[in-house]
């Protein structure tokens, strides 16, 4: 049985939670820090599937899922520092969220994989991580795809700029899908994504929030991505892995997040990899 309990967390700016889960059987050999996707505009920590809590847990995983700020209200510099501050919190008082000192992993999907990515190469962390997984993750190494009109998300109904410009203004880490995805969705169509999460020059965007002046990770990589991919491109997947050395996970088919079918046998494979990963590591 799974049981899940919500921490209050320290933040001037804004109600910052996490949720523990843990199966009550099951003595936990290691614990996963999850980031959620959505871009950096939308999303929850509370995103994850029954079946990845469940199949975890049951493996003897924690895990701890984290809110951070999003964009507009917050830019990435802030974004990132809230993650490493998370992630810190952990590492430094184990023991308020697992009652003892474990193995660390990061673990996010889309975009909470981007950030895990980030916090992991840049440093800054009170101690070492035992690895990272990446769930359709990137670490904006290939141009034309964020930072241009994307053809899949021009093919969906035309969002009207007055959804960004009426943005919260305040940091918050709820973004429900039916008041912020079309944000993401009218900046993938108009290729602004990048605008709302930053305002500096380009070049030193790249430098500090990007991975194309990392040439090594600091810890084992795992990375699962679908082949055709609609979203994040493959390319992504293969410029991440060919930088450093990464377990792969490919999927075929054309969907982003194609574990959130919980029934799939894809899904299956690839949680049963996941779990091969991360025992590899603590091996």
């Amino acid at each position: 049985m799974t049981d899940t309990k919500t921490l209050s967390l320290a933040s001037e700016h804004y109600d910052k939670c996490a949720t523990v889960y843990r199966d009550s059987q099951t003595a936990p050999k290691a614990c996963l820090l999850y980031f959620h996707g959505g871009g950096l505009l939308y999303g929850s920590r509370c995103d994850l599937p029954e079946a990845h809590i469940d199949f975890l847990t049951k493996a003897g995983y924690a895990i701890v899922a984290y809110d951070y700020p999003l964009a507009p209200a917050a830019g990435i510099a802030d974004i990132l520092s809230d993650v490493r501050a998370s992630v810190n919190d952990y590492l430094l008082c184990p023991q308020v969220y697992t009652g003892v000192r474990l193995p660390c992993f990061l673990w996010g999907r889309s975009a909470g994989a981007y950030l895990s990515l980030l916090t992991a190469a840049g440093g800054g962390l009170s101690a070492s991580l035992a690895g990272v997984v990446s769930f359709y993750g990137y670490g904006l190494l290939c141009d034309g795809w964020f930072d241009a009109p994307s053809a899949f998300y021009l093919s969906l109904p035309r969002v009207d700029g007055v959804c960004a410009k009426d943005a919260d203004s305040a940091w918050h880490a709820e973004g429900p899908l039916d008041t912020h995805y079309s944000r993401y969705v009218y900046a993938r169509q108009t290729g602004t994504w990048l605008s709302l999460l930053y305002s500096g020059r380009r070049k030193q965007f790249d430098l500090d929030y990007t991975l194309r002046a990392r040439f090594t990770f600091p810890c084992p990589l795992f990375c699962a991505h679908s082949l055709h991919d609609p979203d994040v491109p493959y390319a992504e997947c293969t410029a991440l892995t060919g930088r450093f050395p990464a377990e792969r996970f490919l999927a075929p088919g054309a969907v982003h997040d194609f574990d959130r079918d919980e029934k799939s046998p894809e899904t299956g494979r690839l949680l049963a990899a996941m779990a091969a990963f991360l025992e590899h590591c603590l091996a």
